[in-house]
């Protein structure tokens, strides 16, 4: 990590234990040396309204900017465009390499790439209420070691006052407490970063208290007297004054910019030759699941439903004479528990929208964020156990009057039923985007799906009757789920790629 490089003249230096002070001067370390982000002729339009135009804009290795001005100027939406999540009207954003190579990540014709490691503090904390406080900053650091690194986080969270609730879920802290772990986790990222990173943070002095703001104030110094540059939002005149750099947003003007004081302090941070990693798929993935052994609303959503189908299902045609019904009216019924939780909303969906804690995934996962969720938030646990239990049910003793192979193969159709449900889970994420004008008929994609279910039905029906066959024609039960297959695969390319198109 880099270290201060301020002369003796500049530095009053106070010993307390474990901990050393140094009064910061206005002198600026890194700021001569290379880019870390560049805004280029930018442009965003919201509702035909021009809220940025014409920004140009550069950060620079250890330096600190503060966006200023009223609500509404667009300050918020500056800092969205330095993670290349919002469309361009006109204009590029780009980061720069350790090696001062320039990567294009936005521009007005799309997203070119995904963003480098930040650190990153959203307006509503982008935290799920569901994860613990401990969780969180290993979830930022991409750490999966708890006992390995607990004595880091336990250093950090004790300068922040958070030590003592470590353990609790972040639904059960208080304003205050939530809003410094939200700025505490959009800092950690820049303390173990080997090379300098951009840090972009909204509000970050919003519900803090005076003791908190101070600790914000001289972090912020001491993480860019180590080269990483830092780009925040405030009202607070205190905070304010550590910036080097003041810009003015205010509607229908350009921008105004005035040099900063620079006041703040620098202070020691725990040391650790452990290296923060970018946040990752897998690290998605294992938090995911952490959600949901916690809390299986999602499990409980799908199997709730699927389970009165099931048993409605059984009383309609327990008492009747099973060689009366068509083989395609059981085979439905047989694949409709199924087909219910796997068209069931994903339970992801709701925590990615609580506290914007999914905006702060997709600004870190970038373009792997839609894919990814779409097979995470899909039912790829019930279908397989739901279909031999409606067999067990809704059959029981009359599998005699069908193929001895049903049991053997009923896997099949069961399997498929998967593309189907991470079909309709990217179909969910598509209409959670969406305003609610396009919501209400994107909706309707949904129905499309009832065409890979009649396929699985008619291959099943199809086992039942004859048993299972190789053959490689249409309506052949391998071909019915090939079909099936293919019909889940494109709804799915729709759903995930339209969207960034």
């Amino acid at each position: 990590m880099h270290a201060p490089l301020l002369s003796k003249s500049h530095l009053s230096i106070e010993f307390f234990i474990n901990r050393i002070t140094q009064t910061l001067s206005p002198f600026r370390t890194y700021m001569d040396e290379h880019l870390l982000l560049e805004l280029e002729g930018l442009v965003v339009s919201r509702e035909n309204r021009s809220v940025l135009n014409d920004i140009n804009f550069k950060l620079k290795e250890g330096e600190v900017v503060a966006l200023v001005g009223p609500n509404g100027s667009g300050k918020t939406t500056f800092i969205e465009s330095c993670t290349g999540i919002i469309p361009f009207t006109e204009g590029s954003l780009s980061y720069y390499s350790k090696l001062n190579e320039k990567i294009i990540i936005r521009n007005k014709d799309g997203r070119n790439s995904n963003i480098p490691q930040i650190g990153l503090t959203l307006q509503n904390d982008g935290i799920c209420g569901e994860e613990t406080v401990e969780e969180k900053l290993l979830t930022v650091l991409n750490m999966v070691d708890e006992g390995e690194n607990s004595h880091l986080i336990d250093s950090i969270l004790s300068d922040w006052g958070l030590y003592h609730r470590k353990s609790n879920r972040v639904s059960q802290l208080s304003g205050g407490l939530k809003r410094r772990l939200s700025v505490l986790s959009g800092l950690c990222p820049a303390i173990f970063s080997l090379h300098p990173i951009v840090v972009l943070l909204d509000e970050p002095s919003e519900g803090l208290d005076d003791e908190a703001c101070n600790i914000l104030t001289n972090w912020i110094r001491t993480i860019a007297s180590r080269g990483n540059g830092i780009i925040f939002t405030s009202h607070d005149s205190h905070l304010i004054k550590c910036a080097d750099r003041i810009i003015k947003l205010e509607e229908n003007k350009p921008i105004a910019e005035s040099s900063g004081i620079s006041s703040g302090a620098i202070v020691t941070m725990v040391e650790s030759e452990l290296v923060a990693r970018q946040v990752s798929i897998n690290s998605l993935i294992n938090w995911t699941i952490k959600m949901e052994l916690r809390n299986p609303i999602d499990t409980i959503n799908r199997l709730t439903p699927a389970l009165v189908a099931l048993f409605i299902s059984f009383s309609l045609i327990g008492n009747i004479n099973y060689e009366t019904i068509d083989n395609q009216i059981i085979s439905l019924l047989i694949l409709l528990p199924a087909f219910i939780t796997c068209i069931i909303s994903p339970a992801l969906i709701s925590r990615f929208s609580e506290a914007d804690c999914g905006k702060w995934w997709y600004i870190n996962l970038g373009t792997k964020f839609r894919p990814i969720s779409s097979f995470i938030g899909a039912s790829l646990l019930l279908p397989l156990p739901l279909t031999y239990l409606s067999w067990i049910i809704l059959i029981g003793d009359k599998s005699e009057l069908y193929s001895n192979e049903v049991l053997t193969w009923l896997w099949l159709p069961a399997l498929c039923m998967l593309d189907l449900a991470i079909a309709s889970s990217a179909l969910h994420f598509l209409v959670s985007d969406l305003q609610r004008s396009q919501a209400s008929s994107a909706s309707l994609l949904l129905i499309f799906l009832v065409w890979p279910f009649l396929e699985l039905s008619e291959a099943l029906s199809s086992i039942m009757a004859n048993g299972m066959s190789f053959s490689l024609e249409l309506g052949s039960p391998l071909i019915s789920c090939l079909f099936a297959s293919l019909i889940s695969s494109l709804v799915w390319l729709v759903a995930v790629f339209l969207p960034d198109a």
